[in-house]
Protein backbone atom coordinates (compact mmCIF):
# COMPACT_ATOMS: atom_id res chain seq x y z
CA UNK A 1 0.00 0.00 0.00
CA UNK A 2 1.32 3.40 -0.95
CA UNK A 3 1.59 6.85 1.39
CA UNK A 4 1.23 9.90 0.82
CA UNK A 5 3.86 12.18 0.03
CA UNK A 6 4.77 15.31 2.45
CA UNK A 7 2.83 17.58 -0.23
CA UNK A 8 -0.29 15.32 0.04
CA UNK A 9 0.10 15.47 3.71
CA UNK A 10 0.20 18.83 3.70
CA UNK A 11 -2.59 19.87 1.49
CA UNK A 12 -4.57 17.35 3.51
CA UNK A 13 -4.31 19.05 6.33
CA UNK A 14 -3.95 17.83 9.83
CA UNK A 15 -2.37 18.78 13.49
CA UNK A 16 1.45 17.41 12.47
CA UNK A 17 1.59 20.66 9.31
CA UNK A 18 -0.79 23.37 11.26
CA UNK A 19 0.39 27.26 12.00
CA UNK A 20 -0.89 28.59 15.56
CA UNK A 21 -4.26 30.43 14.76
CA UNK A 22 -3.50 32.97 16.94
CA UNK A 23 -0.68 33.95 15.07
CA UNK A 24 -3.14 34.99 11.84
CA UNK A 25 -5.88 36.70 14.50
CA UNK A 26 -5.76 40.39 12.44
CA UNK A 27 -7.29 41.24 9.43
CA UNK A 28 -5.29 43.61 7.30
CA UNK A 29 -7.74 45.87 5.37
CA UNK A 30 -8.55 49.34 4.20
CA UNK A 31 -11.85 51.39 5.05
CA UNK A 32 -14.51 51.16 2.06
CA UNK A 33 -13.78 54.03 -0.71
CA UNK A 34 -15.27 56.52 0.16
CA UNK A 35 -13.87 57.59 3.63
CA UNK A 36 -11.38 60.36 3.87
CA UNK A 37 -10.42 62.34 6.16
CA UNK A 38 -8.42 62.60 9.36
CA UNK A 39 -7.45 59.68 11.01
CA UNK A 40 -5.49 58.40 14.13
CA UNK A 41 -2.68 55.98 15.14
CA UNK A 42 -3.99 54.32 18.14
CA UNK A 43 -1.54 51.84 18.65
CA UNK A 44 1.45 50.07 17.26
CA UNK A 45 2.19 46.73 17.99
CA UNK A 46 3.51 43.11 16.87
CA UNK A 47 1.94 40.15 14.89
CA UNK A 48 3.27 36.59 15.06
CA UNK A 49 2.35 36.35 10.87
CA UNK A 50 3.58 39.45 9.73
CA UNK A 51 7.36 40.49 8.90
CA UNK A 52 6.58 44.54 9.50
CA UNK A 53 4.30 45.65 12.48
CA UNK A 54 1.20 46.26 12.07
CA UNK A 55 -1.17 49.83 13.18
CA UNK A 56 -4.31 50.32 14.44
CA UNK A 57 -6.20 53.57 12.63
CA UNK A 58 -9.40 55.26 13.74
CA UNK A 59 -11.18 57.44 11.64
CA UNK A 60 -11.19 60.87 13.51
CA UNK A 61 -14.85 61.59 12.08
CA UNK A 62 -16.62 58.94 13.81
CA UNK A 63 -18.53 59.70 16.92
CA UNK A 64 -20.27 56.95 17.85
CA UNK A 65 -16.76 55.03 18.22
CA UNK A 66 -18.01 52.08 16.16
CA UNK A 67 -15.41 49.27 15.66
CA UNK A 68 -15.93 49.41 12.24
CA UNK A 69 -14.43 52.85 11.56
CA UNK A 70 -11.06 50.99 12.89
CA UNK A 71 -9.04 48.95 10.69
CA UNK A 72 -5.22 47.63 10.80
CA UNK A 73 -3.06 48.20 8.39
CA UNK A 74 1.09 47.69 8.50
CA UNK A 75 2.93 50.24 9.69
CA UNK A 76 5.20 52.81 7.60
CA UNK A 77 8.91 53.25 8.65
CA UNK A 78 9.11 56.11 10.70
CA UNK A 79 5.68 56.55 12.38
CA UNK A 80 4.62 56.49 15.90
CA UNK A 81 1.31 56.02 18.07
CA UNK A 82 -0.52 59.23 18.46
CA UNK A 83 0.07 60.60 15.10
CA UNK A 84 -2.21 61.59 12.88
CA UNK A 85 -2.80 60.03 9.12
CA UNK A 86 -4.82 61.14 6.38
CA UNK A 87 -6.90 58.92 4.54
CA UNK A 88 -7.28 60.81 0.58
CA UNK A 89 -6.09 64.12 -0.75
CA UNK A 90 -4.79 66.73 1.78
CA UNK A 91 -7.05 69.95 2.15
CA UNK A 92 -5.18 72.75 -0.57
CA UNK A 93 -3.59 70.04 -2.29
CA UNK A 94 -1.14 69.82 0.75
CA UNK A 95 1.75 67.79 0.10
CA UNK A 96 0.72 64.25 1.44
CA UNK A 97 3.17 62.74 4.72
CA UNK A 98 4.73 59.23 5.47
CA UNK A 99 1.71 57.36 6.75
CA UNK A 100 -1.19 58.89 4.71
CA UNK A 101 -3.58 56.62 2.26
CA UNK A 102 -4.29 57.93 -1.11
CA UNK A 103 -5.63 56.64 -4.57
CA UNK A 104 -1.97 56.28 -6.16
CA UNK A 105 -3.68 58.41 -9.46
CA UNK A 106 -3.04 61.11 -6.56
CA UNK A 107 0.97 60.40 -5.39
CA UNK A 108 3.72 61.71 -7.17
CA UNK A 109 5.52 59.99 -9.50
CA UNK A 110 8.80 58.74 -8.37
CA UNK A 111 7.16 58.35 -4.61
CA UNK A 112 7.60 55.00 -2.63
CA UNK A 113 4.14 53.19 -1.71
CA UNK A 114 3.53 50.11 0.11
CA UNK A 115 0.52 48.14 0.92
CA UNK A 116 -1.20 48.56 -2.60
CA UNK A 117 -4.44 46.99 -3.61
CA UNK A 118 -4.92 45.24 -6.83
CA UNK A 119 -8.65 45.92 -7.13
CA UNK A 120 -10.07 49.10 -5.85
CA UNK A 121 -12.05 48.66 -2.51
CA UNK A 122 -10.25 44.73 -2.01
CA UNK A 123 -7.35 45.78 0.60
CA UNK A 124 -3.86 45.81 0.20
CA UNK A 125 -2.45 42.75 -1.10
CA UNK A 126 1.00 43.63 -2.54
CA UNK A 127 4.37 45.31 -0.47
CA UNK A 128 3.55 44.17 2.72
CA UNK A 129 6.50 42.51 3.62
CA UNK A 130 8.98 44.60 6.27
CA UNK A 131 11.31 47.13 4.30
CA UNK A 132 9.17 46.56 1.36
CA UNK A 133 8.02 49.23 -1.40
CA UNK A 134 6.84 50.20 -4.84
CA UNK A 135 7.41 53.50 -7.03
CA UNK A 136 5.15 55.25 -8.99
CA UNK A 137 7.25 55.30 -12.23
CA UNK A 138 4.18 56.37 -14.43
CA UNK A 139 0.26 57.58 -14.86
CA UNK A 140 -1.37 58.24 -17.75
CA UNK A 141 -5.36 57.01 -19.26
CA UNK A 142 -6.81 55.62 -16.36
CA UNK A 143 -3.80 53.41 -15.08
CA UNK A 144 -0.97 54.22 -12.73
CA UNK A 145 2.45 52.32 -13.42
CA UNK A 146 4.12 50.85 -11.02
CA UNK A 147 8.24 49.54 -10.11
CA UNK A 148 8.69 46.41 -8.38
CA UNK A 149 12.11 46.32 -8.27
CA UNK A 150 13.09 44.88 -12.24
CA UNK A 151 10.05 44.37 -13.03
CA UNK A 152 6.69 46.86 -14.14
CA UNK A 153 3.05 46.58 -13.69
CA UNK A 154 0.08 48.70 -14.62
CA UNK A 155 -3.19 48.93 -12.35
CA UNK A 156 -6.13 51.23 -12.11
CA UNK A 157 -5.67 54.65 -10.71
CA UNK A 158 -8.20 54.12 -7.93
CA UNK A 159 -6.35 51.57 -6.23
CA UNK A 160 -4.87 52.88 -2.75
CA UNK A 161 -1.64 52.54 -0.86
CA UNK A 162 0.26 53.89 1.94
CA UNK A 163 2.79 57.00 1.47
CA UNK A 164 6.27 55.69 2.33
CA UNK A 165 7.80 52.32 3.12
CA UNK A 166 7.02 49.37 5.33
CA UNK A 167 8.53 49.75 8.58
CA UNK A 168 10.80 46.40 9.97
CA UNK A 169 13.81 47.00 7.13
CA UNK A 170 16.30 45.84 9.72
CA UNK A 171 15.00 42.54 10.56
CA UNK A 172 17.59 40.34 8.10
CA UNK A 173 20.21 42.39 9.59
CA UNK A 174 20.99 40.25 12.51
CA UNK A 175 22.01 36.56 12.03
CA UNK A 176 20.07 33.56 13.15
CA UNK A 177 23.56 31.79 14.73
CA UNK A 178 21.71 28.67 15.06
CA UNK A 179 19.15 26.53 13.95
CA UNK A 180 16.85 26.07 16.82
CA UNK A 181 15.69 30.07 16.63
CA UNK A 182 15.27 29.33 12.53
CA UNK A 183 12.97 26.47 13.18
CA UNK A 184 10.60 28.52 15.81
CA UNK A 185 10.28 31.39 13.65
CA UNK A 186 9.09 29.32 10.74
CA UNK A 187 7.19 27.17 12.95
CA UNK A 188 5.52 30.47 13.95
CA UNK A 189 4.57 31.00 10.47
CA UNK A 190 3.12 27.49 9.26
CA UNK A 191 6.24 26.50 7.13
CA UNK A 192 8.11 23.52 6.73
CA UNK A 193 11.62 24.01 7.49
CA UNK A 194 14.13 22.60 6.72
CA UNK A 195 13.50 21.92 3.22
CA UNK A 196 14.89 18.05 2.24
CA UNK A 197 16.36 17.62 -1.13
CA UNK A 198 13.84 15.06 -3.24
CA UNK A 199 16.67 12.95 -4.43
CA UNK A 200 17.87 12.64 -1.24
CA UNK A 201 14.48 11.16 0.40
CA UNK A 202 13.31 7.72 0.28
CA UNK A 203 11.25 6.28 -2.77
CA UNK A 204 8.07 5.87 -0.88
CA UNK A 205 8.59 9.95 0.22
CA UNK A 206 8.85 11.46 -3.16
CA UNK A 207 9.27 10.29 -7.39
CA UNK A 208 12.73 11.59 -7.73
CA UNK A 209 13.53 9.60 -3.77
CA UNK A 210 16.45 6.23 -2.91
CA UNK A 211 19.64 6.55 -3.44
CA UNK A 212 19.56 4.44 -6.62
CA UNK A 213 20.35 5.68 -9.99
CA UNK A 214 22.43 9.23 -8.84
CA UNK A 215 22.07 9.93 -12.37
CA UNK A 216 19.58 12.27 -12.32
CA UNK A 217 16.66 12.33 -15.32
CA UNK A 218 14.45 15.16 -15.93
CA UNK A 219 10.98 14.09 -15.29
CA UNK A 220 7.65 15.39 -17.36
CA UNK A 221 4.67 14.80 -15.16
CA UNK A 222 1.14 14.31 -16.33
CA UNK A 223 -0.78 17.33 -16.59
CA UNK A 224 -3.76 15.70 -14.47
CA UNK A 225 -1.29 14.12 -11.89
CA UNK A 226 -2.57 15.04 -8.40
CA UNK A 227 -0.19 16.75 -6.24
CA UNK A 228 2.95 15.21 -4.74
CA UNK A 229 3.01 13.62 -8.00
CA UNK A 230 2.92 16.84 -10.31
CA UNK A 231 6.79 17.36 -9.65
CA UNK A 232 9.49 17.99 -12.62
CA UNK A 233 8.41 19.37 -15.81
CA UNK A 234 5.06 19.88 -16.23
CA UNK A 235 3.76 17.58 -19.62
CA UNK A 236 4.03 19.84 -23.15
CA UNK A 237 1.00 20.79 -25.02
CA UNK A 238 3.05 19.67 -28.36
CA UNK A 239 6.57 17.68 -28.60
CA UNK A 240 8.64 16.91 -31.67
CA UNK A 241 10.25 19.61 -34.05
CA UNK A 242 8.02 23.00 -34.73
CA UNK A 243 6.67 22.79 -38.29
CA UNK A 244 6.96 26.23 -40.09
Amino acid sequence: MGKRTTQQARGKGSMTFRVRPKAYIYRISYPNLNVCGLAKINRLFNSSAHSSPLIEIEISNDTTKNQKNRFIIPAAEGIYEGQEVYIGKRPDNASPKIGDILRIKDINVGAKVFNIELVPGKGGKLMRAGGSSAIISANDNGNVELQIKRRKIKLNENCRAIIGTAAGNGRLIKPLVKAGKHFYIMKAIGRKWHRTSAVKRNAVDHPFGSGRGKRIKSKIAKRNAPPGARVGHIRPRKTGRKKI
